[in-house]
This record gives structure tokens, C-alpha cells and sequence, in this order.
């Protein structure tokens, strides 16, 4: 690569930069999670691992509640998405002062993106190491949305980033239908992310949805999380 790999500022002679590149590979190794959207909400389900036996998994969180109406979970290094999820917030609470309604979904991602880009054109700086999968209800209906290092964010109906996400993103393929119910929204994201990862119990996953209807992003307790986990088949 002949060094350039070595500003933020330079570009290759195939056109590319290579830090934004090796911010992607920290994406790929970082803990899945998947959002999926359907007509009546939207959903998020991400992996929780045990790092230690001492570790106490409440004091971890892999799904930020943003808004009332909106969370985000990220994949990568977790010390750059805090900052991201801590600006999010920001945004999405001076747009409540001064407009007194919520901020568009959308328009809070591309908030979020705008920063990230920033961080791939000015020397001194690196990119963020993180890719975030950002879902809620805004005045457009259910919204679910997935961001890059880049900072290029684009809408899907069903989405997966981190470790395994390639798995993730074919069992959602085969399984994915628009006309699905928010419950069942709910097991086919948590079915996607068990057909790549073993989730021993509740303490392993986080789960948040919200519907079209009451416009709140909800995280499920871990009584409810364990039923649903219930209900996966056993893996041989």
C-alpha cells in the first residue's frame, strides 16, 4: 500500500482510504446486532457477550435509547459509539427545546453520519471505529436505518452488522416478510441473531421495539426476553 495508509487525508490510486477501511474491519469483529422493520414498528436485538466470569451484564448496555421514540445499537469499538450515542442525544434534545415535537429519524441519522464524516476528511483524527443500526417511529411510520464508518447512512427493511452479520443478513433474507405483526417482528430478529450466535440466557441479548402506534421504544425485560428464547428450537 506504499504508505498510504498512513493520513486520513490520502487517497490511494485506486481511490480509496484505507483508515476508513480498517475502521470497517473493527465493525466485522464487534458483537452483531439486528434491527428489523415491519408495518406495525420496528426492532432491535443485539448480542451481549459474557467477557469475564465476573462480569456483570447490567452494567453493559448494547441498545441506547436516544429519544423517547428512538434507540440505536452499535457494532465495533464501544468507546467510539458512547460518543456517538452521547451527540445523538444531544441533537435529538435540542431539536425537542426548540421545536417541541421529536426528531425525525432520518434526520437524527444524518446528524450522526455528518459527524462521522468529518472524522475520514481532516488529518489529526481518525475515523469512528463503529457502525450503528439506528430504528424508531417518526411521523413517516416505522424507520430503521444503518450507518458506516464512512459516514454513509442507508433505510432498510431488515439489516445485520458485526461479527457473523453475513449469516444473520441470509437467515433474515429467507425469513423476512413485510406483513409481519410486532411480535412476530420481535422472534424473527431474535431467531436471526440465535441462527449465528449461541445465546445461553437472557443476560446474552438485549431486545427494544417500538410500534407505530404508541411511538415509544421500549426495552424487554428479561423475563420476557427468556420466553422468547423459549421458544428457539434447540441446536443439536
Amino acid at each position: 500500500m506504499a504508505g498510504y495508509d498512513r493520513a486520513i487525508t490520502i487517497f490511494s490510486p485506486e481511490g480509496k482510504i484505507y483508515q476508513v477501511e480498517y475502521a470497517g474491519e473493527a465493525v466485522k469483529r464487534g458483537w452483531p446486532t439486528v434491527g428489523v422493520k415491519c408495518k406495525s414498528g420496528v426492532v432491535l436485538a443485539a448480542e451481549k457477550r459474557k467477557i469475564s466470569a465476573l462480569f456483570d451484564p447490567s452494567s453493559l448496555e448494547k441498545i441506547y435509547l436516544i429519544d423517547e421514540h428512538v434507540a440505536a445499537s452499535p457494532s465495533g469499538l464501544l468507546a467510539d459509539a458512547r460518543i456517538l450515542i452521547d451527540y445523538a442525544r444531544d441533537v435529538a434534545l435540542s431539536h425537542r427545546f426548540i421545536y417541541d415535537e421529536p426528531i425525525d429519524v432520518e434526520f437524527l441519522t444524518k446528524a450522526v453520519c455528518n459527524l462521522k464524516q468529518q472524522y475520514t476528511q481532516f488529518g489529526g483524527a481518525r475515523p469512528f471505529g463503529v457502525a450503528l443500526i439506528v430504528a424508531g417511529i417518526d411521523r413517516h411510520g416505522a424507520r430503521l436505518f444503518q450507518t458506516d464508518p464512512s459516514g454513509v447512512y442507508i433505510g432498510y427493511l431488515a439489516a445485520a452488522i458485526g461479527a457473523e452479520s453475513g449469516t444473520i443478513t441470509e437467515y433474515l433474507e429467507k425469513n423476512y416478510k413485510q406483513d409481519l405483526e410486532i411480535g412476530e417482528c420481535v422472534e424473527l430478529a431474535v431467531r436471526a441473531l440465535a441462527s449465528a450466535v449461541e445465546i445461553a440466557d437472557s443476560s446474552n441479548i438485549e431486545v427494544a421495539y417500538a410500534t407505530v402506534e404508541e411511538k415509544k421504544m421500549r426495552k424487554m425485560a428479561a423475563d420476557e426476553i427468556a420466553a422468547l428464547l423459549a421458544k428457539l428450537p434447540k441446536k443439536a
